[in-house]
């Protein structure tokens, strides 16, 4: 490694250290904010669901009578219903667990709160919370489960239809007011969903930084809340909602309008660090125009499940954003590479970590040429080392002629000082992209593979006794074998490449240490996949060297010197050349003043 492809490094390691820190969800220290780290006491602070949440029974409440509960149930979902207001009381995911063993509860009647309120025409706000419904269950002809409230109100009726159709995540809900146009005053009604959102993975600061209400503008507009934030966040739409939606990490509970979009919504999202229960609370408020519910239009979808990309694509226009892959370039390389790849893939081996080996083995091969190019540079620049060498002896502590001096070699013999550096620049949108893809990527949750329980999140190897500031309380052998493999790398490099001294020389082994503790509590399949990746590098250069011969490249370069004799320097290298030649003579010029 010589001190132009040492330049490029440090640029990459520093990209990716401002990438880590500013642009991916904020790790929060918890044991700094006087509270125990959640992997000491995980089992501990697993939430317990409930065993009557879901079961139907009947109780006298003494302001709405009898209220029963219901529930709507496919092979992905169970819904459970109250005859008090009408509404949603829990939801459950039957195909998935909490990483603690637990039902997939997405929330219950004890942390979540569905309520829609509207007001008359004197003023007085009825709340559907306040009525005791009357259910009526049915089967559609299309298999669907139907289940519909009824609630008489001033001479009309409030009127709410649940279809839950066979095999699906999606609810749909269908909110009709007939007979009320005189009752109703003519402003919107206002549906609110708070929603107390408890743990269900194996790092809990993972899963609150992934916690957020998503939504999206009849316009076109997709906005967010801020989702590693600890201070309150607010928003309230310009415009018409098509959509919104409070994402759990890996799980997704939303409202989508089928027909004409709600008037308006604000949303809002909570962190308590004190409370353990729950690691965040979302409430969003969105407005139902009433005349689509007077006339029979006001029809919506709730969607309850898996934050995939393949299915979150056919809910909504861009609800697929609910699955967060990055921005811009990043986000265009996971979406159209590595989901493709890696659901081919997941076609044919059903070892997770056998498909992260063989997406590195793909991207490896099809980087290649970049490799050999950023290869041959580095011989190139060894070759020529004796030439630079003697400039350094000749022009001593001169450094303004030394560099002024090397360009005009590096001119001569053909050679660019960046060619060595660009290759390697060229693969940072997958570095970047591979960093958000392996912690929100759905189909690692749960995947175990050799001692990692869940790919999706960090290996904990050996369990501390006690926490270790910006390191963690557990050990992540991934981790520690990728760093090992990357020092092993950079020994190597450093060995051959003699040119590397000095501060530089301390700076490349310094990056893989800090690496060590960014990267402890990341997803597993992500060290994974970087440790394979230099298992798989190790090889490239092997195979690599024996196609780079010095004689002939030291041939090629004397070539170039005969060509180059009399030819002016042009292009970067010779505006370069021309800012060193500038900077010399206002050098020179100081000095004489002096």
């Amino acid at each position: 490694m010589d001190r132009n492809q040492a330049t490029g490094l440090f640029l990459i390691s520093a990209l990716l250290l401002v990438y880590l820190f500013f642009f991916s969800p904020k790790k929060t220290d918890e044991k700094a904010a006087g509270k125990t780290p959640p992997a000491t006491t995980a089992a501990a602070k697993a939430p317990a669901i409930p065993a009557t949440a879901l079961a139907p029974e009947t109780a006298l409440d003494t302001t709405a009578g009898i209220v029963k509960n219901d529930s709507l149930v496919n092979d992905n979902l169970r819904v459970a219903f109250s005859s008090r207001g009408g509404r949603i009381t829990a939801v459950r995911l039957r195909k998935y667990k909490t990483f603690f063993g637990k039902p997939m509860d997405l929330f219950d009647a004890k942390s979540a709160r569905m309520d829609t309120k509207f007001r008359t025409v004197d003023g007085k706000t009825v709340k559907f919370s306040d009525l005791n419904f009357q259910s009526v269950a049915s089967n559609a002809t299309d298999g669907a489960s139907v289940l519909t409230f009824t609630a008489p109100v001033a001479g009309g009726s409030i009127v709410q239809t649940y279809t839950l159709p066979a095999n699906s995540f999606e609810l749909k809900y269908d909110l009709r007011l007939n007979g009320l146009e005189r009752t109703v005053a003519q402003e919107p009604l206002t549906f609110t969903f708070v929603d107390e959102v408890r743990q269900t993975e194996q790092d809990l600061k993972q899963n609150r930084n992934h916690t957020t209400i998503n939504h999206y503008l009849a316009a076109g507009d997709q906005g967010a809340l801020a989702e590693a934030s600890e201070k309150p966040e607010e928003y309230k739409a310009a415009g018409p909602v098509k959509w919104a939606a409070h994402k759990h990490d890996f799980f997704v509970a939303g409202l989508i309008a089928d027909q004409q979009p709600f008037a308006g919504g604000a949303f809002n999202a909570n962190v308590n660090l004190a409370d353990s229960a729950t690691i965040k609370t979302l409430s969003s408020t969105l407005t139902i125009p009433v005349a689509e519910v007077e006339q029979g239009r006001g029809q919506y979808r709730f969607f309850f499940g898996p934050n995939a990309f393949n299915l979150l694509k056919n809910v909504a226009p861009e609800f697929d954003r609910n699955v967060y892959l990055g921005w811009g370039l990043f986000r265009w390389v996971n979406r159209f590479v590595v989901l493709p790849v890696f659901h081919f893939l997941e076609g044919f081996i059903s070892s997770y970590g056998i498909i992260i080996a063989l997406l590195v083995l793909l991207i490896k091969l099809v980087t290649w040429p970049l490799t050999y190019k950023t290869y041959e540079s580095q011989a190139r620049m060894k070759v020529l080392k004796p030439e630079i060498d003697e400039l350094k002896a000749k022009y001593g502590d001169d450094q303004t002629k030394v560099q002024q001096e090397t360009m005009k070699l590096y001119q001569t013999f053909g050679v660019s000082p960046l060619s060595g550096c660009v290759p390697t620049l060229l693969t940072l949108p997958i570095l970047f992209a591979m960093f958000q893809f392996f912690p929100n990527a759905i189909e690692l949750r749960q995947q175990s593979f050799l001692w990692a329980k869940d790919l999706s999140s960090y290996d904990v190897f050996i369990k501390l006794p006690f926490y270790v500031k910006w390191y963690g309380d557990h050990v992540s052998l991934f981790t520690l074998m990728m760093t090992a493999s990357t020092l092993l790398m950079t020994w190597q490099s450093n060995q051959t490449n003699t040119a590397m001294q000095g501060p530089m020389k301390t700076y490349s082994y310094l990056m893989p240490i800090i690496f060590l503790f960014v990267l402890n509590s990341f997803a597993a399949g992500l060290t994974w996949y970087y440790f394979v990746s230099n298992v798989i590098t190790f090889a490239q250069q092997a195979i690599t060297k024996s196609f780079v011969d010095d004689t002939k490249i030291r041939a090629q370069l004397d070539a170039n010197k005969i060509k180059n004799k009399d030819k002016k320097p042009g292009g970067l290298q010779g505006r370069i050349a021309e800012a060193m030649k500038a900077a010399q003579e206002r050098e020179a010029q100081a000095k004489r003043k002096s």
